[in-house]
């Protein structure tokens, strides 16, 4: 059974950076996408960023761009999400979840498997 598990959260100040690190195991990455979702309190679960199966990313968190970046090492069966810049409208629990498509899907139902959650606070 597919399982995922983030981490890498923290505190941070204004402009810091964090990465966080989603473990696969139970299976390889070589039949999923994996996608990091964010959920902040009171609102809905977003999806940000997402590694396709087949090749490339999708970036669905417009204020992300130029600040994040999402790789994959299949070999270390691990997916990262690096956060430079970050600002205090980041903070919420980040989540990976895989998909066993080819290509990613903005839509939280499509995933299959969710790691259980790393909290990020960016305040100073």
């Amino acid at each position: 059974q597919l399982r995922l598990v983030d981490s890498g959260g923290g505190l941070v100040q204004p402009g810091g950076s964090l990465t966080l690190t989603c473990t696969v195991s139970g299976s390889t990455l070589d039949y999923y996408s994996i996608g990091w979702f964010r959920q902040a309190p009171g609102k809905e679960r977003e999806a940000v960023l997402c590694s396709n199966l087949i090749g490339g990313s999708r970036k669905y968190a417009p204020s992300v761009e130029g600040r994040f970046t999402i790789s994959r090492d299949d070999a270390k069966n691990t997916v990262s999400l690096q956060m430079n810049d970050l600002k205090p409208e980041d903070t919420a629990m980040y989540y990976c979840a895989a998909i066993r498509e080819y290509y990613c899907t903005r839509y939280k139902e499509g995933y299959q498997s969710w790691g259980q959650g790393t909290q990020v606070t960016v305040s100073s």
